[in-house]
């Protein structure tokens, strides 16, 4: 297996992520800067806490052109993925620009609570290696008050008031909005999927 890069950058909580791609037999190396990602077969980027601190740790530590330039798979995680989109309405700041669309906070009213947190199901939009051997009905667990709009780069959605994107690719970018690490034997299949991802 191709050596995975897991980006710490800032607040986010790794040990789930880690133990997650452990169990699937992969040693992630934990970087925390452009320099760490040298030699990466595969990125994944997770986080927590708000975009626009994210973003600007993100510049200061030299990630946002090694992430744009990168030509292996890239992975981003619940805000992670939210940062690959072009720009997010929380702190109304640019993105990584990977994904197209931009990221803005769920509708509160109608019932539904803002955070978005438990076990909601993933809608199949198109066939993606992503996906291969996760059930049509699958049920994945989600935090999140943010979401990206259903683009051409959704390949499965999920609602709470509105549809939002659940998961996405573009070329070599993927992201999942809910957490992998903590979604039983489906998020480990998605998990398996990207890590079976291959750059060319």
């Amino acid at each position: 297996m191709s050596p995975v890069a897991l980006i710490g950058a800032g607040g986010a909580k790794l040990g789930s992520v880690r133990f997650a791609l452990q169990r699937l037999g992969c040693e992630p190396r934990l970087v925390r800067d452009a320099d760490g990602l040298r030699g990466a077969g595969k990125v994944i980027l997770p986080g927590v806490g708000a975009a626009a601190p994210a973003m600007a740790l993100l510049h200061e530590r030299g990630l946002v052109a090694a992430l744009r330039d990168l030509r292996v798979p890239l992975l981003g995680i619940c805000l992670g993925m939210q940062l690959l989109y072009e720009s997010s309405e929380e702190g109304d700041v640019a993105g990584l620009g990977l994904l197209a669309g931009r990221v803005a906070r769920l509708p509160a009213g109608g019932g539904y609570r803002i955070p978005h947190m438990g076990w909601n199901t993933l809608r199949p939009l198109a066939p993606s290696p992503l996906l291969a051997g996760v059930a049509a009905d699958e049920q994945v667990y989600f935090v999140h008050g943010y979401a990206a709009p259903v683009t051409g780069d959704c390949v499965a959605a999920a609602s709470h008031g509105v549809e939002f994107a659940a998961v996405a690719r573009r070329g070599l970018a993927c992201g999942m909005q809910f957490h992998p690490e903590r979604s039983g034997q489906a998020g480990a299949r998605l998990l398996a999927n990207f890590l079976a991802m291959e750059a060319a």
